[in-house]
């Protein structure tokens, strides 16, 4: 699971500062605030981690055809900046011992590495008062390597080491690169088990083709919804049947199945049937809605546990009832399938049931506590963007809600109340 995050000179953040990150993670704000970034950075790490074995530059900036199409260093950075450079730093909890040197188990641990003219600068790990990796001595041809033994270093000539990737790095002898090889591996695992689903999925069809090979996820489009579907059909995986359960539960739909078209190989039309003894209706023939959230409730029960899903905007298109009981799935996957959800929303309904769930836990089955969620506000100002983490307390409370987070509504009472009294007053005359 992730546990912080921060950058330094990325987008519109000039320093993101030091974000704690919790099982359940939202960011609220403004349109073009600085959330997506935030994400981006993950997904940034996750598709330079993915890259084919020969890949060894340190950051793969995307194409259109990636998670995230940066377009470049020199676009990626926050604004033009003298000798620019990037930093970035994830923290995160390691799934099992892990033995390194004398150090037999570690709780958490974080990455930061510089990038200058789109090179390493330095790539560092650090455990608890412990930090260790590779910095390029300047003006000696040498690389720096600090070791995790407190005060042992040594230098090696720059043809003797590479850095790997913004996150590793290759040196001889083997015997010393051996040290990190875990660390590197627990990084790669972290974010192949990273899942993420747009903001903006496809639209529904008429027919769908069924991809018999198991298929690792939904697609960032949501494309895939309907092969994960009819392969938990045919593999007796729970996730149909989760997903059909929320359906009903959020009456969005009374059932659904999947009908052949016989004259198509593997070519299924979705029915969908919105009330009991209803009639079976196409899903292109019943609200844009429910071909929006199908593919967020099949991520979330689709996905391994154990790994991180991250949603943009989950609640588009739902009505607001509909967007406050989606946080009561969020709820559920975290706290009984063991995923990080790490989300960017609009949604006052769904901020507010969870604010009300979190005043319920230990008295509601389906109530979490206040330290399994972190929420951040973002605003941008002058081209910089700033977050500010909600204080929520035991109760659901928050104590430093900001100024017009949701707009204005009180605003809009006072002006609508004021418009009344004086177009009675006109009428009176």
């Amino acid at each position: 699971m992730i546990t912080g995050l921060s950058a330094q000179n990325f987008k519109s953040w000039q320093d993101t500062g030091s974000l704690q990150f919790a099982p359940l993670t939202g960011l609220f704000g403004a349109n073009s605030s600085g959330k997506s970034s935030l994400l981006q950075l993950l997904l940034l790490l996750k598709q330079t981690v993915e890259r084919p074995p020969e890949w060894d530059k340190p950051l793969y900036f995307g194409d259109d055809e990636s998670l995230v199409d940066l377009r470049g260093f020199g676009y990626a950075i926050h604004r033009p900046i003298k000798g620019p450079s990037l930093g970035i730093s994830v923290s995160w909890k390691l799934p099992e011992k892990i033995t390194l040197m004398s150090m037999d188990e570690l709780d958490a641990l974080s990455l930061y590495f510089n990038l200058h003219n789109q090179s390493i600068g330095r790539i560092s790990y650090q455990v608890g008062e412990n930090q260790f990796g590779i910095e390029p001595k300047s003006g000696t041809g040498s690389y720096e390597i600090i070791l995790p033994d407190v005060n042992q270093r040594a230098f090696y000539p720059r043809g003797s080491v590479r850095p790997f990737r913004c996150y590793g790095f290759r040196f001889h002898p083997s015997n010393t690169a051996a040290r990190f090889s875990d660390l590197e591996e627990s990084f790669e695992d972290l974010f192949t088990r990273i899942y993420y689903l747009r903001p903006v999925r496809e639209d529904p069809r008429r027919y769908y083709r069924w991809e018999e090979s198991r298929v690792k996820d939904v697609g960032p489009y949501g494309e895939k919804t309907v092969s994960v579907l009819l392969s938990s059909l045919v593999q007796e995986n729970p996730t149909s049947k989760q997903v059909m359960e929320w359906l009903q539960n959020l009456k969005l739909i009374y059932s659904y199945r999947f009908n052949p078209i016989s004259n198509i190989e593997q070519n299924y039309e979705l029915l969908v049937q919105q009330y009991k003894d209803g009639p079976e209706v196409g899903l292109t023939d019943v609200g844009f809605g429910i071909s929006q959230v199908l593919p967020v409730l099949t991520a979330c029960y689709y996905a391994p546990e154990g790994s991180t899903l991250i949603l943009e905007q989950p609640e588009a298109h739902l009505h607001p009832k509909v967007q406050s009981e989606l946080a009561d799935v969020l709820i559920d996957v975290v706290k009984n399938r063991g995923i990080q959800i790490i989300l960017e929303s609009h949604s006052e309904h769904l901020l507010l049931r969870l604010m009300r769930r979190i005043a319920e836990y230990g008295v509601h089955d389906e109530g979490i506590s206040a330290n399994q969620t972190a929420f951040y506000f973002c605003e941008i100002n002058d081209g910089n963007s700033k977050a500010e983490q909600l204080k929520v307390d035991e109760y659901g409370n928050i104590s430093n809600w900001p100024k017009d987070f949701f707009g204005d509504e009180m605003g809009d009472l006072a002006a609508k109340t004021r418009a009344e009294m004086q177009r009675r007053k006109a009428n009176k005359k």
